[in-house]
């Protein structure tokens, strides 16, 4: 049985994540729980981290409920799968430049920064549907293709104004159009991060999900 935690540091979709991942989970035996509690980490098989703000209130949040020793022995001692959503992805970079130069997790090499347009007339923040592209091949998306028609049915939930610059182009897995290339999703080993939103990209939200907690 997994045990799915998503972490509560007072980050605004929360909930959204909550009854989406409650949906995926109708009619197996694993459970989810939404906590900060070390004890309540440490039982979990999969960790989830949602954001919804700035990137330093976000990162100041993690550290005020003092997870992130917890979660970083998870992810690197015990290398649980973890995902990272919308600013949860954008936390694992090096440093984020919002109101400011922060430091994130360096969990996944990178730095954020406000989208970059090649044509000026599109608006900032990127809010709605976007089709998503694959840029590199793994195990994950050959599942999630078997659960989706990546060819029909391929297109996420985003609402962002700051973009995730890899490092480490190899990191990257899913891509997005957005006035130049977006970066739609991450992995580097047992993290994995998206910049759209699952819990609101309706069925193909629902079997990314899926997909995260049936394979890793």
């Amino acid at each position: 049985m997994k045990k799915i935690c998503v972490i509560d540091y007072d980050s605004g979709n929360i909930k959204s994540v909550y009854n989406a991942l409650r949906m995926v989970l109708v009619g197996t035996k694993n459970s989810i729980v939404v906590s900060s509690d070390k004890k309540r980490i440490k039982e979990a098989s999969h960790i989830i981290l949602p954001g919804v703000g700035s990137f330093n209130t976000c990162i100041q949040g993690l550290k005020q409920k003092k997870v992130l020793n917890i979660l970083e022995e998870k992810v690197f001692k015990s290398c649980e799968p973890f995902l990272g959503i919308c600013v949860g992805m954008q936390m694992l970079s090096t440093k984020g430049f919002e109101n400011g130069c922060h430091s994130g997790l360096n969990w996944v090499p990178g730095k954020v920064k406000k989208i970059s347009r090649i044509n000026k007339s599109i608006k900032i923040p990127h809010m709605g549907w976007n089709k998503l592209k694959v840029k590199k091949q793994d195990n994950f998306i050959k599942v999630l293709g078997d659960k989706v028609d990546l060819k029909k049915n391929f297109s996420a939930y985003f609402v962002h104004s700051y973009e995730l610059i890899l490092e480490d182009k190899n990191d990257l897995i899913l891509s997005t159009e957005y006035g130049g290339e977006i970066t739609a999703m991450v992995k580097k080993e047992n993290i994995i991060g998206t910049q759209f939103h699952p819990e609101k990209s309706h069925l193909f939200g629902l079997k990314f999900l899926e997909t995260f907690i049936e394979t890793t």
